[in-house]
């Protein structure tokens, strides 16, 4: 049990460094002032540029890599390497050092479940690239991927550890898109390329 939390702990505390904070902050700036407030790729594309963008999501895939890599590399137990991907995914969306204002976790929880199952984060890539190349929504690409996640898991693996972690997964990422689906739902969501 102490083992479990520890690898919980350890991915937490690396899931909370957040790359689009950090990113904004060696430009003196603050990404949570901008456009939606999420600390995210996203809506780091919008005031910064595609680059910018794709540095933040390229960090924010390693971080959740190396949690899991790094507690496999310790203990490699499976169960083990899931508490740590929970708390890098947790730690990304809650993170401790931004008085725990963070993102909505979709790239991170991509890398974590491209090291625990790549069979499933291939499944839900499909999910969002189609859905964004159909609607150019990001926001429902990721909750729709994210909804596909528990489903795939279940489907490759049934009721173990990893399906459990996809659906807590799975369920925050929808949660954390609360904003987005109101806005989906009223009309006035942005689409990716869309002018203002």
């Amino acid at each position: 049990m102490v083992k479990l939390f520890f690898c919980l702990l350890l991915g937490y505390l690396i899931g909370s460094v957040n790359f689009a904070i950090v990113y904004s902050h060696l430009r003196r700036d603050d990404i949570r002032r901008h456009g939606s407030g999420n600390a995210g790729a996203t809506n780091v594309l919008r005031p910064y540029g595609a680059a910018a963008a794709l540095f933040v999501f390229l960090f924010d895939v390693l971080k959740g890599v190396m949690a899991v890599l790094i507690v496999r590399l310790l203990f490699g137990k499976y169960d083990f390497q899931c508490a740590a991907a929970l708390g890098a995914v947790l730690g990304h969306n809650f993170p401790l050092y931004y008085k725990f204002c963070g993102g909505k976790g979709v790239s991170t929880s991509f890398a974590v479940l491209l090291v625990l199952d790549w069979r499933v984060a291939l499944c839900a890539l499909c999910v969002f690239l189609i859905t964004l190349l159909c609607f150019r929504y990001v926001s429902l690409s990721s909750v729709l991927a994210a909804a596909s996640i528990p489903v795939s898991a279940f489907i490759f693996r049934g009721f173990d550890v990893f399906f459990f972690f996809t659906l807590i997964t799975g369920v925050l990422c929808i949660a954390r898109h609360h904003a987005n689906i109101k806005r989906l739902m009223e009309g006035t969501e942005n689409r990716l390329g869309a002018k203002k």
